[in-house]
């Protein structure tokens, strides 16, 4: 096999491929990338048995054939090498060379046929479009759980009905709700994707225009695969029963406080300073203000307050963890949040609050973006 191609196109590629591969991968035959040169250019993949990324890009093919090359190694170098073409051949030995410029490296040639098959998806598929796809994934993948003890709530749950796409991720103390319009053959679908992958899918794909979603497999092996351009990621969908948390979302919503946004994150960051970690920030919201306190270690103590305007009920007192907080506050995209004090029939159950975007002080945002956090208990 020998090929030529453009050193900054190849460069990204195999960034891209390799991307969503383990550091450390049990089957070292999986840190491989494989790269097939034909006719139409050059294709390279990657998997590790739960996502793939494929791309294909323009080439030169002298002779056409099909190569497994280590994937940080040939990335690293990659991107290192001079601006200058590339190019690529398979030396009488057996190992690979790669030349640009006066830059020279032979690298081993690892076992296709030991490599396995790349995933086809070819199920009911839908578009969205990229930049409300990447803010949703932005706006709810951090609520997912990073505990492996739980796989489901590693997940984001994405779910079909209608012309709408919903994304939902929890890891039981918050709840991340973003809508997205959906234009699909598929009426109803609902899969669980590894909130890493998806996370990446956000970051790679979010300026491409559309991706188009695709659901494919039954049984053990049910994938998604989401498509732009040139480019395809699939994933594995986590199995299992996602909670119910749709239900925890309140219908009425009199009792709430407007706040600037900008504000209220950098006033919870400094007075989260003084705090223990995991230890809850205490919020007073009055008439025309919220005030911050916090006491931690060593006799430190801090206090902030930030201009609020509240409706529809008394004074509130409640505790909340302030990197849960600033993470949604900072996921709202608006000028002004609203923080909405819920109820519940359980007088002796903590009602979580619901976090929503807010035009201005008067007018409501979209309500395409909810976030519920659950206060934690202050001691007195």
């Amino acid at each position: 096999m020998r090929f030529q191609v453009n050193r900054d196109v190849f460069s990204e590629a195999v960034s891209f491929v390799v991307k969503l591969l383990p550091q450390r991968n049990p089957q070292p035959i999986l840190a491989g990338v494989l790269i097939e040169a034909g006719d139409d250019g050059l294709t390279l993949s990657a998997f590790d048995y739960e996502a793939s990324a494929r791309t294909t890009i323009d080439a030169t093919v002298d002779t056409a054939g099909t190569i497994l090359v280590h994937g940080r190694l040939l990335s690293d170098i990659a991107s290192r090498l001079p601006n200058a073409p590339i190019e690529i051949a398979v030396e009488e030995d057996g190992g690979i060379a790669v030349t640009c410029g006066s830059a020279r490296f032979t690298l081993a040639a690892m076992p296709v046929e030991e490599y396995p098959s790349i995933p086809e998806v070819s199920g009911s598929s839908g578009v969205v479009p990229a930049d409300d796809f990447g803010t949703a994934i932005a706006q709810v993948g951090f609520a997912a759980s990073r505990d492996d003890v739980t796989p489901v709530l590693t997940s984001v749950q994405l779910e079909v009905s209608g012309q709408n796409l919903s994304l939902v991720a929890t890891d039981r103390y918050r709840v991340s709700l973003r809508d997205v319009p959906w234009d699909g053959e598929a009426p109803e679908q609902t899969a669980l994707v590894p909130a890493r992958t998806l996370t990446e899918v956000g970051k790679t794909f979010g300026h491409a225009g559309t991706i188009q979603v695709a659901f494919s497999g039954g049984g053990d092996r049910e994938i998604i695969a989401f498509t732009a351009g040139n480019k395809t990621v699939t994933s594995l969908l986590i199995k299992g029963n996602f909670p119910p948390v749709r239900r925890l979302f309140p219908e009425q919503t009199d009792h709430y406080a407007v706040v600037n946004t900008a504000d209220l994150i950098e006033a919870v960051r400094r007075v989260a300073l003084v705090l223990d970690r995991a230890a809850p920030l205490r919020f007073t919201f009055t008439a025309d203000s919220v005030t911050m306190d916090a006491s931690g270690s060593e006799q430190a103590r801090a206090s902030e307050s930030v201009d609020a305007h509240l409706t529809g009920g008394a004074d509130v007192t409640l505790g909340l963890n302030p990197q849960y907080l600033t993470e949604a506050l900072s996921a709202v995209k608006s000028e002004f949040v609203r923080v909405t004090f819920t109820s519940s029939d359980n007088a002796n159950k903590l009602s979580p609050v619901l976090i929503t975007s807010q035009t201005s002080v008067d007018q409501a945002g979209s309500d395409s973006f909810k976030y519920l956090l659950q206060p934690n208990l202050l001691l007195r």
